[in-house]
């Protein structure tokens, strides 16, 4: 494992990456998690995509972490967290669509199969919004299988730190109609001042009605407490030597501050360990222990 480095000192405000390389790789790592998750004797969800992202990139450690799969509640910590997560967004569309929404937007959308796993309303147009490297990947990699999403798909290949607003209007978005919002994970890895800009233009693109769910596993992902959560339960990491805290920047502003600052009614903001017991899970120890440091969040709003 390598040292801590300041929050972000690895981090420049025009970075660029692809799949294989900075934050584009958590995206592959997350993925890895993900088809773990479906390896479980009860998953929570099955994304049946996740394997083929792994075994395109031939990232030698996901995939060595795939041919061996952990069993203990200790190995399989992450992969089912993230289980948790990925039903949490899903069930979060699944209720957009039965309000009546049907423009989904899925914000730095990675290596999301939610266009291809979900049963869609009819009517629905999946956005994606990422940079072009990443989305190239994920189309290139579904489209050799054969894979058909089950809505009309529309990429927008934009970096969030720029005005990528345009794009999605571009690209067929209606600022008039409700639309339901997923921002999955990436506020981390944004700057506090990122953040503000983003809330604003999705507030910006949002017609009355509109919803938005946000959430990441960790508000702060430290190297250094990772580590020390690892020697107490060993195989819990499996990041192989990504060092998060060099990849994302310390919080500032709540992001349901943020919302309710923007106009948006906030329901109440629950943790990993609310959406287990939701889910009718008994969280072992070591993810309370996670949840403890890492300081999970997930909120959904309505404009």
């Amino acid at each position: 494992m390598s040292t801590t480095p300041e929050f972000g000192s690895l981090r420049s405000d025009d970075d660029h990456w692809d799949i294989v390389s900075s934050v584009g790789y958590t995206a592959l790592l997350v993925a890895g998690w993900r088809a773990l998750h479906a390896l479980s004797p009860q998953p929570l969800v099955r994304d049946d995509y996740a394997k083929m992202f792994i075994e395109a990139s031939r990232d030698p450690y996901l995939a060595g972490v795939l041919a061996n799969p952990g069993t203990s509640e200790d190995e399989m910590a992450f992969p089912r967290l993230y289980g948790v997560q990925t039903r949490f967004f899903d069930d979060f569309f699944v209720a957009a669509g039965a309000a009546g929404i049907r423009q989904a937007v899925i914000v730095a959308a990675g290596l999301d199969s939610r266009a291809y796993r979900l049963e869609w309303a009819q009517g629905t147009r999946v956005y994606e919004v990422d940079l072009p490297k990443v989305l190239e990947f994920k189309a290139h990699v579904l489209a050799r299988h054969g894979a058909k999403p089950k809505a009309p798909r529309v990429e927008v290949a934009a970096d969030l730190r720029t005005d990528w607003s345009r794009a999605l209007e571009a690209a067929g978005f209606d600022v008039e109609r409700p639309s339901a919002w997923s921002v999955e994970g990436v506020l981390p890895y944004l700057t506090d001042e990122a953040q503000n800009t983003l809330f604003t233009r999705i507030s910006g693109l949002s017609a009355p009605g509109s919803r938005i769910a946000i959430g990441a596993l960790g508000s702060r992902l430290d190297h250094e407490q990772l580590e020390a959560l690892e020697k107490a339960h060993p195989g819990v990491n499996m990041s192989g030597d990504v060092d998060f805290s060099a990849l994302t920047y310390e919080p500032q502003t709540d992001p349901a501050e943020r919302l309710a600052a923007h106009g948006w009614v906030v329901e109440p903001v629950r943790n990993t360990l609310d959406l287990q017991a939701g889910y009718g899970m008994d969280p072992p120890d070591v993810d309370v222990k996670i949840d403890s440091f890492m300081r999970s969040q997930y909120i959904t709003a309505t404009r």
